[in-house]
């Protein structure tokens, strides 16, 4: 059986998806691009003036070139007056084809979150140039105890860093990553974060991606999917306009109160107070959440312990 917040790993050849994604060099930011953009002068560039150089990209370095799903970018070295480095071309796809004026250049290639970034040199006669990624996928999923799967809708994934920074935070890679999705990252090691439900029942793991390779991480959630309803007697109709809050053990309260007729969440495993408040009637039930076992909640208001919020009051 597997072990509570256990990541479980099998390793496939890498195939290829793409993920768009942000880059950056150095530390600054890169701007989107279209499908195809032509060097730029403040003077029309002659044709014969041009010379041509071949990009290829490459996720190790004794892989096949990347066919598609890359981004390229190449930019002037030297930074423009507002601080940037201005772009001079960019393309879309796999093995990318470039006319630019001879001189030195870099050139960023992004596929998904991977990139990597080279220095070139473009002279009047053409050449090829190869960048390597150094990059793997990363495919994510959860299970319920005893293998039962978590409705995907349900079920998210967030990829940090996996080194905490100067304030102890881990930074954000990627946020609200579905189930299944294949995202492209450089090698490494990654603190995966896995949420079910939107209360407490989150697990958290370190995987490591490593270059050409599908890496597909399983963890494992002990939660459930709790629904709560009042009624006057058991196995009655739910009350309406009912408010809901939820409790922990220790009697700190989960998220915000919760209106209506039922009241459904995820709950990780762990004893737990509901209260059901309707005009003006408080009433509470502890109850239990077994891991992987979904189960109904009544609050039977003539048998639930009641408060009156007005009792004492003078």
């Amino acid at each position: 059986m597997p072990i509570l917040g256990a990541a479980l790993f099998s390793v496939q050849p890498a195939a290829v998806f793409a993920q768009d994604g942000a880059a950056a060099i150095d530390g600054l930011s890169l701007p989107g691009i279209s499908s195809f953009a032509s060097p730029r002068g403040d003077e029309p560039l002659a044709t014969s003036a041009l010379g041509e150089i071949t990009l290829t990209a490459q996720l190790t370095d004794k892989g096949s070139d990347i066919g598609r799903g890359l981004v390229w970018r190449v930019f002037s070295p030297e930074a423009g007056p507002d601080g940037k480095l201005p772009l001079v071309a960019s393309a879309q796809g796999g093995t990318s084809i470039f006319q630019l004026p001879p001189g030195s250049y870099l050139v960023h290639a992004s596929y998904g979150r991977a990139g990597a970034t080279k220095r070139i040199t473009v002279g009047k006669q053409g050449k090829r140039e190869g960048l390597v990624l150094d990059a793997g996928g990363l495919k994510l999923d959860a299970v319920l105890s005893g293998g039962v799967r978590i409705p995907p809708g349900k079920l998210t994934f967030s990829i940090f860093e996996a080194d905490t920074g100067s304030d102890s935070e881990r930074a954000l890679i990627i946020p609200n990553v579905a189930p299944n999705s294949v995202v492209r990252l450089n090698s490494g090691t990654y603190h995966v974060v896995s949420k079910y439900g939107g209360v407490n029942a989150v697990i958290r793991s370190d995987i490591r991606v490593e270059a050409g390779k599908l890496t597909e991480a399983t963890v494992e959630h002990r939660a459930a999917d709790v629904t709560f309803k009042l009624v006057r007697d058991a196995g009655g109709e739910a009350i309406a306009d009912t408010s809901w809050s939820v409790l922990t053990e220790s009697g700190d309260p989960l998220g915000d109160a919760v209106v209506g007729a039922f009241a459904s969440m995820v709950l990780s495993e762990g004893d737990y107070t509901i209260i059901a408040k309707n005009r003006d009637r408080i009433y509470q039930r502890d109850f239990t959440v077994v891991a992987g076992r979904n189960q109904d909640v009544e609050v039977v208001a003539s048998e639930a312990a009641a408060l009156d919020p007005n009792e004492g009051a003078d």
